[in-house]
Order: structure tokens, then sequence, then C-alpha cells
């Protein structure tokens, strides 16, 4: 095998409680504490840069967010860390994009670095778009000529053309977070550091991060990228670790290790009705709106986790809305173990339309025609506005099983001795004689 992308070796950072940033601390961490800057400078390098710890301090009360942490990645990979919030997942990004130093162990690097932290902090506020767009580029290395050529592409990507000459005082988070991945999108670097900053911009946006990210990797470069979101971490990366209390847990392959952390750290389940409770692991989103149960019943509308063959799935979704959404786009998604999606439904799909959430608790209901085969499967569900950005979005929010029992009139299905997930409704014609000549005279 040859050189890594990113060598971590014990790596362990700690902090002091109560205690300020000080002279142990790199210069890029004390003007992060200042600035909150959430693009690094672009470092290039001819060789490895090692990270390594400053010098002991006298004690004081300290927490440990990260110890014993080693890993390797390889150049052109897509590596997912997942984790509950306070894991340590952005503590880990910080080490390796040098905004703070490791307290132990060891960090080398092979490659220029960019890293994209901490939206909504990065460009000066009374600045337009276009002027943070030349500042930005210039603190990530890019000279006036290379940010010139590029402006048009930068500034198409980010989708906020019409406010490009507006102060950014003015612009939303999305648009924050847009033009930021944009400008560090177009420097092509050996490395990108991505922190969940994806979870502000809106569906489309993601879609076109996701790409970019994916292009990067299929050019040999390495991106390390911290989600909630399980999907894009199983369709985005080749390998996932999941961080907890400061330490690696499990690593592996995408699908194998989202299905163990969700099996450890889901919603509690019983009698048809899952809670989901306020530090569930979710996608990021706006929090407008937040999933807080989830409950699937039989036609008598009693709770169950068990569908039948050609038994619609029931469904209730109760969201506590903290801010009043006019019209709301309910999303369930239906899918296998691995995360692979099966079927989406959404309350706008014909002939429904949006739906308002009033503050305080909302039920929405949904009854879905589907037959599926037998097997395991779950529910995912998720609320956005009607622009496309997501207020709430929670992977295998219910868990249940498809069995091999008919429903009245019906009859079973000779499982196992077929594949996939959903028995669709098809019309079939009667079998009719074909004559040989017009099958010869078909023939090439």
């Amino acid at each position: 095998m040859g050189t890594p992308a990113i060598r971590v070796e014990q790596v362990g950072k700690r902090y002091e409680l109560g205690a300020t940033h000080g002279g142990g601390a790199l210069l890029s961490e004390r003007l992060q504490n200042a600035l909150a800057t959430p693009i690094r400078a672009l470092r290039s390098r001819r060789g490895p840069t090692h990270l390594q710890p400053p010098q002991p301090r006298s004690d004081r009360d300290e927490v440990w967010a990260l110890r014993h942490v080693s890993l390797e990645i390889e150049p052109g990979e897509i590596v997912g860390l997942i984790g509950p919030n306070g894991a340590g997942k952005s503590t880990l990004l910080k080490l390796l994009s040098a905004i703070t130093p490791p307290s132990e162990g060891r960090i080398t690097i092979w490659g220029r670095t960019a890293t994209l932290l901490e939206v909504g902090t990065g460009f000066h506020p009374e600045l337009s778009g276009r002027e943070n767009v030349f500042v930005n580029g210039a603190i990530l290395g890019m000279r006036r000529r290379q940010i010139e050529a590029r402006f048009d592409e930068i500034v198409e990507f980010s989708g906020v053309e019409r406010f490009i000459d507006t102060p950014v005082k003015r612009y939303s988070s999305g648009m924050y977070v847009r033009l930021a991945f944009a400008v560090a999108a177009q420097l092509d670097p050996e490395i990108l550091l991505v922190d969940e900053v994806l979870a502000v911009g809106d569906a489309e946006f993601q879609r076109k991060c996701l790409a970019k990210m994916r292009e990067a990797s299929d050019l040999g470069r390495t991106v390390v990228f911290v989600s909630h979101d399980m999907q894009a971490v199983q369709r985005l990366c080749s390998r996932a670790y999941v961080i907890d209390k400061g330490g690696i847990v499990a690593q592996g392959a995408p699908s194998q290790v989202v299905a163990g952390y969700l099996s450890r750290a889901g919603p509690e389940q019983r009698g048809g009705v899952a809670v989901i409770p306020p530090d569930a692991e979710r996608f990021r989103g706006t929090e407008a709106a937040k999933l807080r149960r989830v409950a699937m019943s039989d036609d008598e509308g009693r709770g169950t986790s068990r569908v039948r063959l050609g038994q619609p799935v029931r469904v209730s979704l109760l969201f506590e809305v903290k801010q009043e959404m006019e019209e709301a786009i309910v999303e369930l998604g239906i899918s296998t173990p691995d995360g692979q999606r099966v079927a989406t439904m959404q309350n706008v799909d014909r002939p429904g339309s949006p739906v308002a959430l009033r503050e305080g608790l909302n039920e929405v209901d949904v009854v879905v025609g589907i037959t599926l085969l037998p097997g395991e499967y779950a529910l995912d569900a998720a609320v956005h506005d009607r622009h496309g950005s997501t207020a709430d979005f929670v992977s295998e929010a219910f868990r249940f099983t498809a069995v091999n029992e008919p429903v009245e009139g019906q009859a079973r299905w000779p499982w196992p001795a077929v594949r996939g997930q959903v028995r669709p409704e098809s019309t079939w014609s009667e079998a009719r004689p074909v004559h040989k000549d017009l099958v010869d005279a078909a023939s090439p």
C-alpha cells in the first residue's frame, strides 16, 4: 500500500475547563477563537506536515474530547465520520485542519488541504458576496487572476447570482454556506474536510455538493465528511467511522457501520409506537419542526410493527413545531436495514398539497398502498419547507416487518422464491399462440 493521505496515531485532545486559549494553541486556533472563520487557509506543502502536541501545562480540571484515536485514510477515499452530538467528530476535523493541536499523539497529512467548518461566520458582514469571494479566495491561497477566472463558476455553483452584490449580512445561513462551499470547491485541494455544512442548504444544493465531492474522489482527491445524514454517508462514502465518547468504536463499509450505529442509537420503540427523543440521531436541519413520534397501526387502528401482504401501511407522524410552517412538505420513506430506499412518499404527491404546521404539536397521518415482500424494513421521516430546506430528517425512525400472511381474499407469496422488496400491481394477458414463421421473420 502506498503513502496515505492522512495518518492519525494515538491522538488525543484535552480541554481545560474554564480556561481560555493560551500559549499552547496554534495561531490558527487563536484566530478562530477571535473570528470563527469556517474556511481555513489552503496550505501548500512540498512534503508531509506533522502536527504534534504542545508542551504540558499545569494541572487543571480537564476533559478529553478525543483519546487514543488512530486511523489512516488513503488518497481518493471519501470517508464518513458519524456519531452522536458531542462525540468528538468536529474536534477530530479541527485537528486534521490544524486549527488546534492535539494534546497527545501525532497527525501527518500529505497534500494541500481545504476545510469547511462552522457555517455562517466566514464572511465580513459589511462586504458584498462578490467582495467576500475575493477575500476568501485570497485567504485560501488563490491569486486574484485565479479568482477572476473562476468567479462565474463560483457564483453559478452557489446559486446566489441575484444577491452577489448584496452585503452578506443580509444573507440567510443557506446563502452563506452555498457561497462558502462554492469558493472551496473551486480550489481542487488534495484533501477536503467538510463538517456538516450541507445541512443548511436545500436539496438541490446538497446534491450538487455531494456530486462535487464524488468528482473530487474520482480525480484521486480525499474527502473526510462529518454528517448526521446516514443516507448521504452510505451513498457517498467508501468507508465510515463511528466516533463516540471521544474514541473510534466501529469502522468499515458504510452500510454495515450505519446499520450497527442506528441499531444502538435508534428511537425507543414499543407496541407500534416509536418515541424520538430530542437527542436522537438526525439530519441537522433548520429545526423549525422536529419529529417526536412515529406510530404504525393496522386496519382496526391497533398499534403494530407487522404488515401483512396487501395490507396498507398506516403511519402517524407527530411533529413539535417551533416556527410556523405555512406550506410544509412531509416525507415518509421506506428503506431496507442497510439504508437502501425502497419507496418515497410526500404529501405533495398528486393530488396532494402542502400542509400548514402551527406552533405546538401537529400530527399528520398517511396511508400507503404498497405491498411489501417479506423482510425487515424501516421508516424514514422528514419535514421540509416548500423551498426544499429541511427542518428535520430522522433515518430509521421506526422499524417494522413485512410478513408472509395474506389479508382476506389474497394468497400467500411463494417466499423465498422471489427477489426484491415490492410486489406492485400488474396486469397480465392470457397466453396466445404465435406462428413460427412470424418469429423467424422478426429475427435478425
